[in-house]
């Protein structure tokens, strides 16, 4: 018998649980009716399980600094959200920038790095963190996937999420039982960093147990913080809001998957490294990933791929790699031909593209140069 994530239970679960067909609200399943119903119908019920906050409208943004540097105008910016702590963000243009743009939400990896938010995808002067270019080289081909996007002629924004960077939970807000020795808030080192991101490792699963218990979700937390960024990204006066994408590595990759699959603001979207099916996590590879992940429920009814689905037939793009330890190979091209059928029923299937690349999980330069033609084939003007 194969080994699973819960031992011989897992078969079971998998067959008569889950199912190996389509899930009831699968496109897949013959949904006899118009795609737009369908869409309606299906996103409202994934919002239904997703339990999203309110987080207000679009908020307040405060310039705290701006400058010049390698071509680009960069500003930090951050806002208030009605609860935790102010929101950090950078928004990248090139200097020489005309009318209104093309633009994209860069959603930033989880990685194990909670102490790092936009850090990790942007690039923004001559000095960056050792702790940010040792995550770039590993992940990234040694560059700021956020900033190489903005010099290629985009309005980029990338912001903390919940509950990274300046999102995170702070230590000394907890009882002292949970802080586990994570000691300063605000680590000034590299060894204090370490500490801090095994302290939010093991506060994970706390964070999970209290969102469920609120009668919400991570990703009914993080899709809504992400919907607020694209606010703030098309109330710009330099960017075209007709022209907006979405794309991110990782756990930017699982974002991009909630943002795209639920928002239609999102015209192009570039899913990096994270695609796969609910029977991957089942009886494979939960070990290898976040809470933020899940939503109870929600696999019945809809399969994991076919979230990003939603958006059918607009723009869209995965990536995934052969070696990614992240993923079992038959259930990301499992996931795969879910999206090739399902872009086929709604009648484009050209609008889908899926690559595999050799290696392991990263987004290198190779997988950039993909992606960034797919954003330009589809959100510049022809």
């Amino acid at each position: 018998m194969a080994e699973t994530m819960i031992g011989a239970y897992g078969p079971w679960f998998a067959d008569q649980v889950l199912g190996d067909g389509p899930a009831s609200l699968s496109l897949r399943a013959g949904y006899q009716g118009r795609l737009g119903a369908w869409r309606r119908r299906t996103r409202q019920r994934v919002l239904e399980r997703l339990g999203p906050v309110d987080l207000g409208g679009c908020p307040e943004v405060q310039v705290e600094a701006s400058w010049t540097w390698d071509g680009l105008h960069i500003e930090q910016l951050s806002w208030q959200l009605p609860m935790g702590p102010r929101t950090a963000a950078v928004f990248l243009r090139p200097v020489k920038s005309r009318g209104k743009l093309p633009a994209i939400l860069a959603l930033h990896d989880h990685g194990g790095q909670k102490y790092l938010g936009w850090r990790k995808i942007i690039r923004c002067d001559d000095a960056p963190w050792p702790v940010v270019q040792r995550h770039q080289d590993d992940y990234y081909g040694g560059v700021g996937w956020a900033t190489e996007l903005a010099r290629r002629g985009y309005a980029v924004l990338c912001h903390d999420t919940f509950p990274f960077a300046s999102r995170r939970v702070r230590p000394a807000d907890l009882p002292a039982a949970l802080r586990g020795g994570a000691g300063d808030p605000e680590p000034t080192d590299e060894e204090g960093i370490v500490a801090y991101n095994g302290f939010a490792a093991a506060h994970e699963h706390l964070m999970a147990k209290s969102l469920y218990s609120a009668g919400t979700t991570w990703p009914g937390v993080y899709l809504v913080e992400d919907q607020r960024a694209l606010d703030v990204l098309c109330a710009r006066p330099e960017v075209d809001p007709r022209r907006v994408g979405c794309g991110g590595l990782s756990g930017g990759g699982m974002r991009t998957t909630f943002l795209a699959g639920l928002d239609d603001r999102i015209r192009c979207a570039v899913c990096v490294g994270f695609m796969t099916t609910w029977r991957d996590f089942l009886l494979d590879k939960c070990f290898t990933h976040t809470w933020m992940t899940y939503v109870p429920r929600l696999p019945a009814e809809l399969d994991f791929p076919e979230i990003l689905g939603l958006r059918a037939p607009a723009a869209t793009m995965v990536q995934n790699c052969w070696q990614d330890g992240l993923f079992t190979v038959p259930e990301m091209e499992r996931a795969v031909e879910q999206l090739h059928e399902v872009f086929a029923a709604a009648g484009r299937p050209e609008r889908f593209r899926a690559e595999f690349y050799d290696g392991g999980h990263k987004f290198d330069r190779a997988m950039q140069a993909d992606a960034f033609g797919w954003f330009d084939a589809h959100l510049r003007r022809r």
